[in-house]
């Protein structure tokens, strides 16, 4: 990947890649030893001076990382030099851990990369829990992983999930607004606590089906398994989900055959990184 710039002002042209360009100072130090800076087609060094009208090269190339590529199911919705969207399946962890570092989306992405020649390293922008289905987006660059996760900061990146629950709201549509709390540090399993950080919910029903509804949730904040402790906190659990449930959900659960969280990231929405452009992403994987 190859950031370009045309300068409109004169100055050193470490000004320019820190404060056009936006690299942070560490990435401007890793680069300047793999002489990844042109200036009119010409390597240079950071004190080089930069006058109006010169063009401005930068190379964003990344090593392989060492864990294993391996072949694999890849559903892309939306790829260029910046960025790589894929639908991610239940079952699929999205990044290796210490212990699993086969099998992952993260394996199956570097395998692409090093099939279609692409120096890159898995970044993910976006992640979903191993049974939650939908979109998970990626950077190909940690220079595009830092302005995406600034965005995410920023409030600029809009998610939208789908979810069928048990039972339902009797309202169409509200807000849920409840801290959600880690009690042991050991395990990865939520509630809502007046302990916990504030977590924002919104929620609209999309449809109503005999004891259950198809839910549209949209998390303001987020918090690690937000959807799935504000459904359950609210007595409408989101249906097949093995942690979240109660004894009601629990038998519909058994009673359609569900193991896994019918939960989906349907839509992102965010400003590309590079051109500002505002991309609309949608998962072609549904709950019906």
């Amino acid at each position: 990947m190859e950031l370009r710039h045309i300068a409109d002002r004169e100055g050193k042209l470490l000004s320019f890649l820190r404060r056009e360009l936006q690299l942070s100072s560490g990435l401007c130090k890793r680069l300047k030893y793999e002489h990844a800076f042109c200036v009119n087609g010409t390597a240079v060094y950071t004190n080089h001076i930069v006058r109006p009208g010169d063009v401005i090269t930068v190379r964003l190339d990344e090593q392989m990382p060492d864990y294993l590529a391996q072949a694999g199911p890849l559903s892309i919705l939306y790829e260029d030099e910046a960025l790589l969207a894929v639908d991610k399946p239940a079952g699929l962890m999205v990044h290796p851990s210490a212990a699993r570092d086969t099998g992952t989306l993260a394996n199956r992405v570097i395998w692409y990369y090093q099939q279609t020649g692409q120096p890159c390293k898995f970044h993910p922008v976006t992640r979903l829990d191993r049974d939650t289905i939908g979109i998970v987006l990626l950077a190909k660059h940690s220079h595009i992983h830092a302005r995406m996760m600034a965005a995410m900061q920023a409030g600029s990146v809009y998610k939208t999930y789908q979810a069928w629950v048990w039972g339902g709201p009797e309202a169409d549509e509200g807000e849920i607004d409840a801290p959600i709390y880690r009690p042991d540090p050991i395990k990865m399993r939520r509630c809502v606590d007046p302990a916990g950080k504030t977590a924002r919910t919104g929620w609209k029903v999309l449809r109503r089906q005999a004891d259950r509804s198809l839910l549209e949730l949209t998390p303001y904040t987020g918090r690690t398994h937000q959807l799935r402790v504000h459904c359950l906190y609210m007595g409408w659990p989101i249906l097949g989900d093995p942690q979240y449930f109660t004894e009601q959900s629990a038998a519909e659960n058994a009673a359609l055959g569900l193991s896994t969280q019918q939960l989906c990231a349907s839509e992102l929405c965010f400003p590309h990184p590079m051109s500002g452009v505002q991309l609309q992403l949608r998962s072609q994987l549904r709950y019906e």
